[in-house]
């Protein structure tokens, strides 16, 4: 089983964070941001990654330090659960339509990161979340996790129903990407020999 813990602690957060990558989608969040919690559960039952994340920030100054921090905590753990990537299939992707909205998510867990996010809203907050915090929890996963990731909405008009269909995409592109190739199991599935 791939599984990992990592601890972060810093003046701004207290974070524990355990994930499995072999699982089945449970998870137990709590990071005091009732929209952010949803979301990462979404994250957990479509990947089926068990996720348990416990965070404490500095909510009263804003929720910036939080989301970014837990984002951190997540890609550490996942890439720590990884190893040396041997097997995985290293890429992933995937549409998900959210009623009026279609949005995309491409992965390569590439050793490199870059984030490229085309995603509009017309919101300045989906319940006590700024949007503008969507980007940076998945700039803070690209560089953390070194990986190039690429997230776009490709039309929609509520919301919430695109970052919903945002985390979904970035939740089915993880687990297609983390997934174990049989047929490679002992070789890292890069030409190069290193990722």
């Amino acid at each position: 089983m791939r599984k990992s813990f990592i601890e972060r602690n810093t003046k701004e957060t207290k974070i524990i964070c355990k994930t499995n990558l072999d699982g089945s989608g449970i998870s137990d969040i709590s990071t005091g941001i009732g929209f952010f919690d949803h979301m990462l559960e979404i994250f957990s039952h479509h990947s089926l990654i068990d996720l348990e994340l416990k965070a404490e920030g500095d909510t009263h100054v804003d929720l910036h330090h939080t989301v970014e921090d837990a984002s951190y905590s997540i890609a550490q753990s996942i890439v720590k659960s990884l190893g040396d990537k041997k097997g995985i299939s290293r890429y992933g992707f995937y549409y998900i339509p959210m009623d009026e909205c279609l949005s995309r998510c491409v992965i390569d867990f590439s050793g490199r990161p870059e984030l490229v996010w085309s995603v509009k809203l017309g919101l300045e907050k989906i319940g006590e979340m700024d949007t503008e915090l969507f980007e940076e929890f998945f700039k803070a996963f690209a560089n953390e996790a070194k990986c190039n990731l690429h997230i776009e909405n490709l039309y929609g008009k509520n919301n919430h129903h695109i970052i919903e269909s945002c985390f979904k995409a970035f939740a089915r592109s993880i687990k297609e990407a983390v997934r174990v190739d049989e047929r490679i199991k002992n070789i890292i599935p890069s030409s190069k020999g290193i990722l």
